[in-house]
């Protein structure tokens, strides 16, 4: 579902309402709470008019103008006026209900609009990964199925060599490139380091009586505050001093470097980013790798460096360290055990296993990444902790999921059967029918604005000041989590399959379209985040 040329957006409809109002300001604002909808979809509020027009009253024929919008993307108005609360629009919701509910454009077809360098510091540990690690990690691989979706080209370093990560990757569903690291990583580490005997920053590391023993792999030092100074640089760590070089890292450079140069050949010269997705306790340290490489090639790429900076993970009363793969086998455990206290005996099913597994995998991707990424989180890993259907947990988005599966499978078997005949095309089918609250709401507030929220979601901010970065990547999450509560209270509340009664069925028809729609966007949502739709729960 892409904003395209046929298909309505909200930023489009936005424009074009601003500029009706003949304002540069952006004065309109959408409604999104049940209680405003039933009223208006658009609202100029008052104290906005009051600053763009004298006395605040909009002129007649400036109200008809926005009557009368439309154009590519654009909602039709269908009626706009005065409130005490400012200048209302309502929309003609059944044409809204047929232009986003039949047949939608394709994704544009083209080359990558750009390349992004994923690098994930996580991965490096020599030691067992533990939940602080999987954060950067969960959100780095859902960054790189967000990009995608836009037509942005990624590489995901450092490829994975330990066996144990892959097998607990393999088990979050992260889907993360193995292997060396690179055709010719030897020789890219020949020229880094040539590139170092050449670097007035750099100093042999002298061994004597009264100085530390060092490791055998230190190659040189190199002066990183001396730089950051000379080079103006902003929002690195002032107690960023002398670096240690050892093979190890040049290796991590390699890394990345081969990475830039296979995006920019891959995409003809494009630009390529680098974002460097951390935790907080590995900030320091990418950030003297990040200097080091700025040293070594004083390319743009390494002028583009970006840092994604997660927030800590806070466990509540470990009895010890636990590791990613205790995590994920405790929450497995909790998870089959509050299925077996919903479902009985069915949860014990062999065919369950997958189900338990994917709702496993739900329950620890929304723990990690339905909070801004610089925020705290906390794991409680009590048994209560876990539930099939708290509203705030993953459990419950593939629940609602699940729903929309069993709705659709049992529609199928009654046209098989012959009660009901089969689904209409979209261009037959009568839309004004829509008429209750929850339908409008779920078209409006989720299905219109959907490839605007993976766009934010993807968006990579240049840094105002510094080198971190703050992305939106909670926001698929947190729709996913609001469109399920929504979407439950609607499915509670209406009958969608009822007596097969031809007078009835223009409605469930159209009922059908919609909710079609709405597992699409499930669907669509969930593969950014590598979880399979639920065909039952």
């Amino acid at each position: 579902m892409e904003t395209g040329q046929g298909r309505p957006g909200v930023a489009a409809t936005l424009r074009a309402l601003n500029g009706a109002l003949g304002r540069p300001a952006a004065l309109w604002v959408k409604e999104s709470g049940a209680r405003n909808l039933r009223h208006r979809d658009f609202l100029a509020p008052r104290a906005a008019l009051s600053a763009a027009f004298p006395g605040g009253q909009v002129p007649d024929d400036v109200v008809a103008g926005v009557t009368s919008l439309g154009g590519p993307g654009v909602l039709a108005v269908r009626g706009c006026q005065e409130t005490p609360a400012g200048l209302a629009v309502q929309l003609r919701r059944p044409e809204a209900f047929r232009r986003l509910l039949g047949p939608l454009p394709g994704p544009a077809p083209g080359p990558p609009a750009g390349w992004v360098v994923l690098h994930c510091p996580a991965l490096r540990s020599s030691a067992a990964l533990r939940p602080r690690h999987l954060r950067p990690l969960l959100l780095a691989d859902h960054l790189a199925q967000l990009l995608r979706t836009q037509r942005v080209g990624v590489r995901l370093v450092p490829a994975l060599a330990e066996e144990g990560s892959r097998e607990v990757l393999r088990q979050l569903r992260v889907d993360w490139p193995s292997g060396s690291g690179g055709s010719d990583l030897p020789g890219t580490i020949s020229a880094l380091k040539e590139a170092l005997g050449q670097c007035p920053c750099a100093a042999a590391c002298e061994q004597g009586p009264g100085t530390a023993t060092l490791p055998d792999d230190v190659i040189c030092k190199v002066h990183l505050k001396s730089f950051v100074e000379q080079q103006g640089l902003v929002g690195y760590d002032p107690n960023l001093d002398v670096l240690l070089v050892t093979e190890g890292k040049l290796r991590s450079l390699a890394e990345l470097q081969q990475a830039v140069l296979e995006c920019v050949a891959a995409g003809q010269g494009s630009h390529c980013s680098i974002v460097h997705v951390v935790s907080c306790e590995e900030e320091f340290q990418q950030q003297q790798l990040d200097l080091l490489w700025r040293i070594l090639d004083p390319g743009a790429h390494t002028a583009l460096q970006k840092h994604l900076v997660c927030g800590p993970v806070k466990v509540t009363n470990p009895s010890s360290p636990i590791g990613a793969d205790q995590y994920f086998q405790l929450r497995k455990r909790q998870m089959y055990e509050a299925s077996v206290m919903k479902y009985g005996e069915l949860a014990q099913d062999e065919t369950w296993t997958e189900v338990i597994d994917a709702l496993t995998v739900a329950a620890i991707r929304f723990e990690m990444l339905s909070t801004a990424h610089r925020s705290q989180i906390t794991l409680d890993l009590e048994d209560s902790s876990i539930s099939t259907k708290g509203t705030k947990s993953g459990a419950f988005v593939m629940y609602n999921c699940a729903r929309l599966a069993t709705l659709f499978d049992t529609y199928q078997r009654a046209v098989e059967r012959g009660t009901y005949p089969p689904l209409p095309p979209a261009s037959e089918l009568n839309f004004s029918c829509l008429q209750e609250e929850g339908e409008w709401l779920l078209l409006f507030k989720y299905l219109l604005p959907f490839p605007e929220v993976l766009q934010q979601a993807a968006q990579l901010p240049e840094p105002t000041k510094g080198i971190r970065i703050t992305a939106n990547t909670e926001t698929v999450c947190k729709f996913l989590i609001q469109l399920s509560m929504d979407f439950s209270s609607y499915y509670n509340r209406v009958h969608i399959l009822g007596e097969p009664f031809p007078h009835l069925f223009d409605q469930m028809f159209a009922r059908l379209q919609l909710l079609g729609a709405v597992r699409d966007v499930f669907h669509s949502a969930l593969a950014t985040l590598h979880l399979p739709p639920l065909s039952q729960i």
